[in-house]
């Protein structure tokens, strides 16, 4: 055994300072051929420590035993007499429960790997309790004290030496009366601590299985018919509506439109007990559950709501998993209905009973009671069809055209397996750190690693290859610390994945939490937890990564839930589609503003009109007096804005609008400083004006993402990528490179700095088709004309010919610098002097500059703030520069006094030019003659040396 042992140190430390011997050439066979034999596992013995705690365990539940034996039975030899001192000194009349306690020391010792703080807490309470017994029994039994002749014998009858130690100083201090209320008082505290409750929690408990009982008292029907019971229902449901509406109504009126939302990400929060497991060392010990955990649910039950509570920042899931030893059997709690734990609760920690590893934990979530069956509907949405403005009916679709996923299994043999090999490359390169529990998400599973007082966390980040070597997966990623614990998480895939399905986010308590048409699903966290984010609040967000990691499934998803959740009224959209394939099916659905834009160019022309709208509610929020637009749109359905004196115009509520730009690399490519300013104009300022944009791209590289987009958009969904660089323009961090793919993303959201792994939701196209002839069969879309303006030919003056930009490029260059100089047209275009003495005769003949002078530079007749106007002529788009006001100064203007400044030698233009209509075409250029340059004059022409001969 000792030289396997060596062998297996001596194999372990070649493996972990040459990781790839084993692939070189030499390690050959004894025939010069590659050994092919597998490798056998080799199990290192177990440690001394792990001996002597099972050692110690052992020693305590023996003497339970024989104590047990003395106390309970009178049956004890001659060390009877010891033993009944070493139970009844202490306590006095409770040394009957010394071997009960001793019992669950010992289990305690055999189940567990090390003590921790919640043992620590049990202890504690424990103690009080049994201070505060013995000393009641101390005080109500005379409060006997020690004796010379008797010993402790008087104090074995009554509350033992502990009873003594706190009883009798108080009955002396206070009076026994005094001290029977003060013991009443600790041991209610002890209490508490054990329980892991305060009696705010306890009383927020009692009153939420109050409700779940009468919920289940509703769901029986109590002798009620069933009209009773849905005017009850109508209500309650009114109730929460009011109630919603009246805390929506608050929040607004204090949004000063510049605050911080407080999250954009929603979770739902599961019952504890319903999927994660931990150490006992980290568990809140509750009260047993008298309800049977395996009891089969009758599937007409009532479903309650699950709990949902909202992260206060994405730093959150700091909530202490279900615990569970990690060293029993995988055991999974049985299918539930949807929004019930295994033991129907729905707080608090709970053990749950052992059963098949492959057994799941059903999570589809809960919908509204089973009313909407009875009543002959399909579903409780068509219970509440909404009324449009111009009397229509629309009703959203139904949750059943999404279909429900797999169940979500809790634990299976697999994680078992990785605890073991984790923790085996913790013993074998000696880092003390313990593996304490997991978390299993639908992707990849977390597990908890707890360092000992004094190791570095480097020590555990150090060992990342040979944690990767010893799973067989180099996509693992590590969290130094886990947010919101004292904890390094280690992330790895699953190898057998879940997948996350829409409908089971839709149908979710965080996302029916929440009313807000721009609600979208995302997916699971780490934690099996169902994640939503609100698109109001994001209020824009950046998703990226590489072809094939789930971009185009989130984008999908996203627009499937906004037809979901909202009707044409709310939500208006503009979808962006360079690649011409990807959102084709949702081509003809009313929520769309414009018909799906393919080109490029258009795109960037919608960008700028969404500028224009934006601008627009500006305008009527600063005339009425409103700084959000859900403040505004709430005043014009209460009919607190009315138009302007002399006002034709009806005013009608703002739908949000939202822009989906699929892949913003083409765009950047087609036009890239009007779209980045469009990006930058919106992205300010467009959070109040209820214009919220998503840009798409799967080539997340600086020249695309730029930092003035990336300054401007808060949130980032990151898929997975193949750089750290890229992860870095996408996050500012590194992460996605490790991330596995098909969903796999981090979700940054605005505020935060450490981003959430969530696998994102898939939705089939045939269930988006599905939706999609649903709206359509409703309403016909209504699209508007000015979100893109249609190509206009615009005739071009023959004479230009193809020399177009090369004659704007000119004009802009000679009058910003007020310099007319054929030679600087040849320097700063790149032309031959022939190219550029005819674009400046073009400009000549529009003005731009004046005639020849030799060797000097022409005048330039347009001053620089004329230039956009002149530019503007040039191409045919507009009048000449100065058309409307010359005449005007001309008739004004002396007869001595010419209108304008213009060198003599131009006298004859001006004049026709005053003399023609400010509409007529620009004049035709005339020839000159250079008859006054001088013999030493230079131009670009003549210093060639062949001046005379032109």
């Amino acid at each position: 055994m000792l030289l396997g042992r060596r062998r297996f140190d001596s194999v372990s430390s070649t493996m972990a300072t040459s990781p790839t011997s084993s692939a070189r050439p030499g390690n050959r066979g004894p025939r010069g051929r590659a050994s092919r034999q597998p490798t056998q596992p080799i199990e290192p013995s177990p440690s001394g420590s792990r001996y002597r705690r099972t050692g110690w365990a052992f020693v305590v539940l023996a003497l339970a035993v024989v104590t047990g034996l003395r106390e309970w039975f009178g049956v004890s030899g001659v060390a009877g007499g010891v033993l009944h001192h070493l139970a009844a000194g202490p306590v006095g009349v409770l040394g009957i429960v010394v071997p009960l306690l001793l019992g669950a020391l010992g289990i305690a010792m055999l189940r567990v790997r090390r003590l921790g703080t919640v043992h620590a807490r049990i202890s504690v309470g424990t103690l009080g309790v049994l201070a505060g017994v013995t000393g009641i029994i101390q005080v109500t039994s005379g409060n006997p004290s020690l004796s010379l002749s008797l010993g402790i014998a008087p104090l074995e009858d009554a509350g033992g030496m502990l009873g003594w130690a706190v009883g009798y100083p108080l009955a002396v201090l206070f009076s026994s009366v005094a001290a029977v209320i003060l013991f009443v008082l600790l041991i209610a505290f002890s209490a508490l601590v054990i329980s892991g409750r305060t009696i705010a929690e306890l009383r927020e408990q009692l009153a939420e299985r109050r409700g779940t009982a009468d919920q289940q008292d509703d769901a029986s029907g109590g002798g009620e018919n069933l009209a009773t019971r849905v005017l009850g229902a109508v209500r309650r449901a009114g109730g929460r509506r009011a109630q919603e509406d009246e805390t929506e109504t608050r929040t607004l009126d204090s949004y000063d439109g510049d605050e911080p939302f407080r999250s954009a990400l929603e979770t739902e929060k599961r019952p504890r007990g319903s999927g994660r497991r931990k150490r006992t060392r980290s568990s809140s010990t509750g009260a047993a559950d008298s309800a049977d955990p395996m009891a089969p649910h009758d599937p007409d039950d009532v479903r309650d709501e699950t709990a949902t509570s909202v992260l206060s920042g994405l730093s959150g899931a700091a909530d202490s998993p279900v615990d569970v030893p990690l060293g029993d059997e995988p055991v999974s709690p049985p299918a539930v209905r949807p929004g019930r734990s295994a033991t129907g609760k729905s707080k608090g920690a709970r053990p749950v009973p052992p059963a098949e590893p492959n057994a799941v934990t059903e999570e589809t979530p809960s919908v509204e009671p089973d009313l909407a069956d009875e009543l002959g509907m399909t579903d409780m949405a068509e219970m509440a069809s909404m009324a449009l403005p111009d009397g229509t009916t629309y009703s959203l679709p139904s949750e059943s055209l999404l279909e429900s996923g797999p169940g979500h299994a809790t634990r299976t043999e697999a994680n078992d397996a990785i605890v073991e090999k984790l923790q085996g490359v913790f013993t074998e390169f000696k880092v003390d750190a313990t593996v304490t529990g997991y978390t299993r998400g639908p992707q990849v599973t977390r597990y908890e690693v707890h360092l000992g007082r004094g190791v570095n966390v480097s020590r555990v980040t150090g060992q990342e290859k040979n944690i990767a070597y010893a799973v067989g997966s180099d996509e693992i990623r590590l969290l130094t610390p886990i947010p919101g614990k004292s904890a390094i998480g280690v992330e790895i895939p699953n190898s057998d994945r879940e997948m996350v399905k829409l409908g089971d986010v839709l149908r979710s308590g965080a996302a029916k939490k929440q009313a807000h048409p721009l609600v979208v699903g995302l997916g699971k966290d780490v934690e099996g937890d169902y994640v939503v984010t609100n698109l109001a609040k994001t209020p824009h967000m950046l998703v990226a990564g590489q072809t094939g990691s789930g971009k185009s499934s989130f984008v999908n998803s996203m627009i499937t839930s906004i037809m979901m959740r909202a009707t044409p009224e709310e939500v208006r959209m503009v979808l962006v589609d360079p690649k011409r394939v990807e959102l084709t099916i949702y081509e003809g659905i009313p929520h769309l503003i414009t018909p799906i834009i393919t080109s490029p160019k258009k795109a960037a022309e919608a960008l700028e009109w969404v500028v224009r709208e934006m601008d627009a509610r500006y305008d009527d929020l600063a005339s009425f007096g409103y700084k959000h637009i859900d403040d505004f749109n709430r005043a014009v359905r209460a009919g607190k804005v009315e138009p302007l004196p002399g006002s034709q115009r009806v005013i009608s509520p703002y739908p949000y609008l939202l822009v989906v730009v699929d892949e913003l690399a083409d765009l950047m490519m087609t036009a890239p400083k009007d779209v980045e300013a469009a990006i930058q104009r919106i992205t300010q300022l467009a959070r109040a004006a209820g214009i919220h944009l998503v840009l798409a791209t799967q080539r997340p590289v600086a020249s695309v993402v730029t930092g003035l987009i990336k300054s401007n958009v808060p949130s980032r969904l990151a898929f997975a990528t193949a750089s750290q660089l890229d992860s870095r323009v996408i996050l500012d961090q590194n992460g996605a490179e490790t991330l596995t793919g098909q969903g796999d993303a981090l979700y940054l959201g605005p505020g935060t700095s450490a981003p959430v792994r969530v696998q994102g939701s898939w939705v089939d196209e045939s269930e988006i088709r599905t939706v999609v002839e649903h709206v359509k069969r409703q309403l016909e879309p209504e699209y508007r004309d000015d979100v893109t303006v249609p190509e206009v030919k615009k005739q071009i003056d023959e004479e230009i010919g193809d020399d177009m930009d090369l004659l704007l490029q000119a004009a802009e260059l000679i009058i910003s610098s007020q310099f007319g100089s054929t030679s600087m047209l040849q320097r700063k275009l790149r032309v031959g002097f022939a190219k550029a003495g005819r674009l400046m005769d073009l400009l000549e003949s529009r003005e731009v500059v004046g005639p020849s002078e030799g060797s000097k530079a022409r005048d330039v007749l347009v001053q620089p703030e004329q230039l956009q106007e002149t530019l503007a002529w040039i191409k045919g788009e507009g009048d000449a520069p100065g058309s409307e006001s010359a005449p005007a100064e001309a008739a004004d203007a002396p007869d001595h006094q010419p209108a304008t400044a213009m060198p003599a030698s131009d006298s004859r233009i001006a004049e026709s030019a005053a003399g023609s209509d400010i509409n007529s075409d620009p004049p035709v250029a005339q020839s000159w003659d250079d008859d006054s340059a001088s013999d030493d004059s230079e131009d670009a022409w003549s210093l060639t040396g062949r001046g005379s001969s032109w």
